[in-house]
């Protein structure tokens, strides 16, 4: 971990209880339901409040992620978890591999096409199945662009930008 602020990203959401001892569901937005269990530390925020809780048991069923956490016994204590948003410091994630990047990572970036225009920001992306999609912000309207070889030229977070073959007119 590092000596700056942490840059809270969020992964998932309580969904709602499960059982009487405590147990909540959770909604990941991981590419694998059990990747949130890498991080025993979670913060859970919700309306400008946030709170750190640690895992204490889980177990996934099916696309959903069963957790328990730590000082949670009781169902009513878990009701009062739903809607709060699962957070994960940045510092914590592990490296990637050449070409592969945390969409958190990806949100913010400009994006510029070979002609040298901006075409805007990163402000999401989706996940359509066959591949992801940038969704991007910009005085020439919202451009979804997939994030495949054939046109994303390159990514240089150093320089906070998105080279694409991608005309503004598309």
């Amino acid at each position: 971990m590092s000596n700056t602020e942490p840059q809270w990203v969020g992964m998932g959401y309580i969904k709602g209880v499960f059982g009487v001892k405590g147990w909540v569901k959770v909604a990941v937005s991981t590419e694998y339901t059990d990747s949130l269990l890498d991080y025993p530390q979670w913060r859970l925020s919700k309306d400008g409040h946030s709170r750190m809780f640690t895992v204490a048991e889980s177990k996934v069923a099916g696309d959903e992620l069963q957790v328990l956490f730590s000082g949670i016994d009781n169902r009513d204590a878990a009701f009062a978890l739903r809607g709060h948003t699962v957070e994960i410091d940045r510092a914590d994630f592990g490296d990637t591999e050449d070409g592969e990047y945390y969409w958190a990572d990806l949100i913010g970036l400009n994006v510029v096409n070979r002609q040298q225009q901006c075409l805007g920001t990163v402000s999401k992306l989706l996940e359509t199945g066959a591949h992801d999609v940038l969704v991007v912000d910009g005085e020439f309207g919202q451009k979804l662009i997939p994030f495949v070889a054939q046109y994303i030229d390159e990514v240089i977070l150093a320089e906070q930008t998105i080279r694409v073959d991608w005309g503004t007119d598309y």
